[in-house]
């Protein structure tokens, strides 16, 4: 009984013990693929990252009529719109964007946002917050087919579903049309990417218009219909197209606008035109198409009541995704050519007097010298002209026009800042051109995706612009602060627009910084461009996804860089690697003969220190071997320590002084980002080594690895990430020997901000 009832136990025992201790583990190396995480290569989208052979994407065409009432603010739109379904799926339905629609009272944007009471409030402040809200939002009067038959619509906030009253095959197309209006928001008191500047010493608005008609969604392989609704922060995913629109405004305003100007003869002066042929043709310099004196001159007369009359610009533009327009009396207009590829397009700046003398000096240099960087790095730019238009305060990209704040003084002086300030966001918006409006990401889910990729290129495109350019993102030392934030405030790159916590850094910082390490330090300058190149060269004017990006980069480098995309977009791990410990051993300096000699004869001298062998000798002896001659034999008698005669010869041919020091490092990843590692030794001449390794040096252990270098000096100062080059987190960890008393310079921050911000230029001129 008692040896059944243990066996039972036993057996019991054992179940229990197979239902708690699993014999696999679970894989969670940081190396391990990310094939969980990106969706299945399919023939739309491959494993290589590059389009299927049955990738396909949808198309909208616009035939639009809009007019501007100024006095007003408001914007009325006819628009016919052609539809193409070149996907496999019948379409029953249509959805349309109807971004301005956050701007109604009640719309979800409205519902959801957040104020907690201020400590103090004015009368006027509840009002337009709380009580009288601006009216904002759409007004869709008529949708209707080709033949004028109305089509059933439904409106869901931000977004409108169109009722087919036959489905949409694949191959086909409809043709419907849309009639709309709605009125303009004041953008400085209202905020917005889109809105009115209002000077009101002189009665006179400023225009940037844009989301000012119903847009089509994206129908694609990997979304469906996209039709997350527009809240404000994840901005616009659209389908390429070609526009022609007409836009009716006052007589003596001036038109800039996505597409080309159709009826030139119609709407600018003969001297305008022929100003306008020169800037086409010179490379050197800008052109103006309308001067100060004369945009001065429309702000006076519209004062005084002489402009009654309209003109209508009409605008074409082939294969974009979007289309905007500024419009003002107050424009001054400056133009240049710039060489791209083999073909020629125009840098263009329309701004107001309050703009100068930054914006004429700057703005359209900058617009050209943005083209030529990015085309180098990206891809060529197509289109015909490239457009900065400025007014205050903002900073907002379409295809061919962009809106970019820098505003200097009323006196014409301008800090630092401004200056730098100004040519960023220009350099900035007019890079969007390319992400995304060539490479057409979805910004409504990814917001990194067009705004971190396009920073990254921005700082390249800074730096050719000027070495010392003060960038504010990119340089991985940079990004540390936020790096080491406490997890609840910040989340993964790979979030969804609308959730990302600290937006400017998780969509804009931290994917730059990303990149930059890959091309300075993971890859090298030569090896990422060319990956670089090859993504933006597969997705130009197609629908990119972040698998699309990650696998064509590894695709085109011939580098895993999984580890890198998990760690960097799929976690809050930040790097901080620390010298846990060093030590420093000297080469011998004995002949390698004479050292193997040594070697075996301590080996032989160590075994006899056993305190076995001490007690058995005084113990034992005489033994078997000691009494008994017949029981030794060659082996008992057999030197086996003595260098053979081959070996002495091999020993031999190595003989030489070898001299040096052995280097034994300790290094412990603190941080949890797996990283390459950097590591400087300096000596006591003052000279320098660099070593590089690469990330797959922690594949065997993610958190310390101890290695082991030779080098012919003896090292005085040892430390990590010599270059800032790998955003670490705690440098003072990265030291040996430890730097105990540092001296920190009591410099206050708000110091340096001082001096940034300050203007020496005004107190230059009141000297």
């Amino acid at each position: 009984m008692r040896k059944s009832f243990a066996v039972y136990f036993l057996l019991i025992s054992y179940s229990l013990l197979a239902q708690t201790v699993p014999f696999e583990r679970i894989n969670t190396s940081k190396f391990r693929q990310l094939s969980h995480e990106l969706p299945t290569p399919n023939t739309y989208r491959t494993a290589s990252g590059a389009p299927g052979h049955e990738y396909y994407q949808n198309q909208a065409n616009y035939d639009m009529k809009i007019s501007l009432d100024e006095k007003n603010h408001h914007i009325d739109g006819n628009g016919w719109i052609t539809y193409e379904n070149n996907s496999p799926d019948r379409l029953e339905y249509i959805w349309m964007q109807l971004d301005q629609n956050m701007r109604k009272p009640g719309s979800m944007t409205d519902l959801i946002s957040k104020k907690s009471l201020p400590s103090s409030i004015t009368p006027s402040e509840v009002s337009k917050s709380y009580i009288d809200k601006f009216e904002g939002g759409f007004n869709i009067l008529k949708v209707s087919d080709q033949f004028g038959k109305e089509l059933v619509y439904t409106i869901v906030n931000t977004m409108m579903r169109i009722d087919l009253k036959s489905a949409l095959k694949p191959g086909q197309s409809i043709k419907f049309n849309i009639i709309w209006n709605y009125t303009i928001n004041d953008r400085m008191k209202d905020g917005g990417r889109s809105g009115y500047e209002y000077f009101k010493e002189e009665d006179n608005t400023l225009y940037t218009i844009a989301q000012f008609f119903p847009r089509m969604a994206v129908y694609g392989d990997d979304v469906g219909w996209q039709h997350k609704q527009f809240l404000g922060q994840g901005e616009f995913t659209l389908p390429f197209g070609n526009y022609k629109v007409s836009i009716d405004v006052p007589e003596d305003h001036i038109v800039a606008a996505t597409g080309e100007l159709m009826n030139e003869s119609t709407v600018l002066t003969a001297v305008q035109r022929r100003r306008l042929a020169k800037a086409r043709k010179n490379f050197l310099d800008p052109v103006m198409i309308v001067t100060q004196e004369e945009a001065e001159v429309s702000e006076l007369a519209e004062s005084k009541g002489k402009n009654n009359g309209r003109k209508t610009w009409i605008f074409n533009a082939k294969n974009v995704r979007d289309f905007a327009f500024a419009t003002s009396r107050k424009f001054i207009w400056d133009a240049m050519a710039v060489k791209i590829g083999d073909k020629t397009v125009t840098a263009e700046s329309f701004y107001p007097k309050e703009g100068n003398p930054l914006w004429e000096q700057y703005s359209t240099r900058v617009v050209a010298h943005s083209l030529i960087s990015y085309s180098k790095h990206t891809v060529n730019y197509t289109y015909p002209r490239a457009i900065s238009v400025h007014t205050n305060q903002i900073g907002m990209e379409y295809p061919m026009i962009c809106f970019n704040g820098g505003r200097p003084e009323k006196d014409g002086t301008y800090s630092e800042a401004t200056k730098y300030a100004m040519i960023g966001v220009i350099i900035h918006e007019v890079g969007h051109n390319f992400f995304p409006m060539i490479i057409n990401s979805d910004e409504r889910q990814w917001t990194w995706m067009d705004e971190g990729l396009n920073t990254f290129v921005q700082y390249l495109c800074e730096q050719e612009w000027d070495i010392y350019y003060p960038s504010r993102r990119g340089p991985a030392y940079q990004i540390v602060e936020y790096m080491r934030s406490p997890a609840l405030n910040i989340v993964p790159i790979m979030t969804n627009s609308e959730s990302i916590l600290q937006f400017g850094n998780n969509a804009y910082s931290k994917p730059a910084t990303a990149l930059n390490i890959l091309r300075e330090t993971v890859l090298g300058r030569d090896l990422f461009d060319f990956a670089f190149k090859t993504y933006c060269d597969r997705w130009a004017f197609k629908h990119p996804a972040p698998a699309d990006l990650f696998r064509t980069l590894e695709d085109a480098s011939g580098v895993d860089l999984d580890w890198f995309w998990r760690g960097w977009f799929y976690t809050t791990e930040y790097v901080d690697l620390a010298l846990d410990r060093v030590r420093i051993a000297k080469v011998p300096t004995i002949k390698p003969i004479e050292l193997e000699k040594q070697r075996r004869q301590k080996f032989e001298k160590d075994k006899s220190r056993h305190i076995g062998r001490i007690r058995n000798k005084e113990e034992l002896s005489p033994t078997v071997v000691d009494r008994i001659p017949e029981t030794n034999d060659f082996y008992n008698s057999f030197d086996k320590y003595k260098l053979k005669s081959s070996e002495q010869n091999k020993l031999t041919n190595l003989e030489g002084e070898v001299t040096g020091y052995l280097h034994e490092l300790s290094i412990i990843n603190i941080g949890g980002l797996i990283s390459p590692i950097v590591i400087s030794f300096k000596f006591a001449d003052g000279t320098e080594t660099i070593h590089r390794y690469p990330a797959e040096i922690w594949i065997q252990n993610e958190k310390k690895f101890t290695k082991t270098i030779y080098l012919p000096k003896k090292a005085v100062k040892i430390e990590i990430d010599p270059f800032l080059e790998l955003a670490d987190c705690d440098t003072y960890n990265n030291v040996w020997p430890l730097q105990v008393n540092v001296h920190l310079e009591a410099l206050p921050q708000k110091s340096r901000w001082e001096r940034y911000y300050s203007n020496p230029m005004r107190e230059a001129q009141l000297k």
